[in-house]
C-alpha cells in the first residue's frame, strides 16, 4: 500500500481530512490535492489540525493513519473526565474578543496561560471597536496583558477593512489559530482573510457527506498566495477553533502553572515557603507585588483557581482509578457457591 506525507486539514469529531504535504522549490512544506479522509484506530481522537502525519491509502480517497508525527506543540483544553485537541503545530493564538456581547475575562486569561505553557505567540483582537459603549471597559480587562507585552490589535471586521488588513504582517508566514467564545466575529475575520473560506468549509462538510459537525469543527486555511511568503519562504495558515466558553486546563501540573505567568516568573523562589500558593502564607512575594499593583489582582486570583482546578482534577482523577481498581478485582474474585 501506499504511504506519504500529509497535513490534517479538518477535524469533525473522530473524523479527520487531510491533504497531501508537497515540498516547493524553497523547501516549504505545503498541503495540497483532493481531499483525502483519515479513518483512526478502534475511532480514537488522536488527531489535532496541524498535525503532520504518515498515511497509508486503503481505497481511491481514504487512508489510515500509520504514525502522527512528533509535534512541536499541542494546544488543548481539559478538565479531570476529557480533553479536547485544537491544534497543533501553531506559531500564534489568535484570541478574538469584542465589545458586545461581553467576553469572558476568565476565557482570556486562560488562553494566555496556555500560551506560555506552550511557549506559543499570542496576539489579542479586539473586534468591533465600531461600537463604542463598552469599548474602554474592554480596554480596561485587556490592559494588563498589554503592559505585560502581550500584542492588542483593535479592529472592526465588518466596518473598518484597514484595521483587517494592516494585520497581514503579523499572520504572514505564522500558523495561527483563532480561540474564542462565540460571537466575537471570529467567521468575519476568517473570511476577510481568507475569501473562500466559506467554499471550502463546504466542501469539507460535503466530503464528509454531513453537515452536523461544522459547528465542531477545527479548519486549516493556507493564507491567500497575494499577501506574499516571509523571509524563510513559507507563506502562513489560519486555524479556526469552533467557539466555546470555558478554557480548562486540567492538565497543568501547579509548577507549570507558576512558569506560565509571565509576570510571576521574577518573582518564583522569594516567597518564604517554597511550595507558596500564594493564598494566605506569611512573606508572599507574589502578593507583595499585588500590594504593590505590580501584578493585577485578577491574575491572582486566575492562578489560585486553575491551582484549584489542577488539585481537583488530581482527586477527582485518583477516585476513578481506585475504583476502577476495586471493580476490577471484584470482576475477578470467584463467585462463592
Amino acid at each position: 500500500m501506499e504511504q506519504f506525507h500529509a497535513l490534517l486539514i479538518a477535524s469533525y469529531g473522530r473524523h479527520y481530512l487531510a491533504q497531501r504535504l508537497n515540498t516547493d522549490a524553497n523547501g516549504c512544506e505545503s498541503p495540497s490535492g483532493p481531499l483525502i479522509q483519515v479513518s483512526t484506530p478502534a475511532k480514537q481522537h488522536i488527531g489535532a489540525v496541524g498535525d503532520r502525519m504518515l498515511l497509508e491509502m486503503t481505497s481511491a480517497d481514504q487512508a489510515r493513519i500509520i504514525q502522527i508525527e512528533p509535534r512541536e506543540n499541542l494546544l488543548y483544553r481539559s478538565d479531570a473526565f476529557k480533553s479536547k485537541l485544537i491544534a497543533s503545530n501553531v506559531d500564534q493564538i489568535l484570541v478574538v474578543l469584542a465589545t458586545q456581547p461581553a467576553f469572558s475575562p476568565d476565557l482570556l486569561g486562560r488562553a494566555v496561560v496556555a500560551a506560555e505553557a506552550n511557549q506559543i505567540g499570542l496576539h489579542i483582537l479586539l473586534n468591533k471597536c465600531d461600537l463604542k459603549d463598552n469599548l474602554e471597559h474592554a480596554r480596561k480587562i485587556i490592559a494588563p496583558y498589554a503592559r505585560m507585552g502581550y500584542q492588542v490589535s483593535e479592529v472592526s471586521a465588518k466596518f473598518d477593512p484597514a484595521s483587517i488588513d494592516s494585520l497581514r504582517t503579523a499572520l504572514q508566514g505564522k500558523v495561527s489559530v483563532f480561540v474564542g467564545q462565540s460571537g466575537m466575529g471570529k467567521s468575519s475575520l476568517l473570511n476577510a482573510w481568507i475569501p473562500n473560506a466559506a467554499a471550502l468549509t463546504q466542501e469539507y462538510s460535503v466530503r464528509l457527506d454531513t453537515g452536523k459537525h461544522t459547528t465542531t469543527a477545527c479548519r486549516y486555511f493556507e493564507l491567500p498566495e497575494v499577501w506574499g511568503r516571509d523571509e524563510t519562504g513559507k507563506l502562513g495558515a489560519l486555524i479556526d477553533s469552533p467557539g466555546f466558553q470555558e478554557f480548562g486546563l486540567a492538565h497543568m501540573s501547579v509548577s507549570e502553572l507558576q512558569h506560565a505567568f509571565r509576570e510571576f516568573k521574577d518573582l518564583l523562589g522569594k516567597c518564604r515557603f517554597h511550595n507558596c500558593a500564594h493564598l494566605s502564607e506569611p512573606d508572599c512575594a507574589v502578593r507583595e507585588a499585588v500590594d504593590r499593583n505590580e501584578i493585577a489582582p485578577e491574575r491572582l486570583a486566575l492562578f489560585r483557581q486553575l491551582h484549584s482546578d489542577s488539585k481537583t482534577a488530581d482527586v477527582q482523577i485518583q477516585g476513578i482509578s481506585q475504583a476502577k481498581e476495586r471493580w476490577s478485582a471484584l470482576a475477578t474474585k470467584p463467585s462463592k457457591r
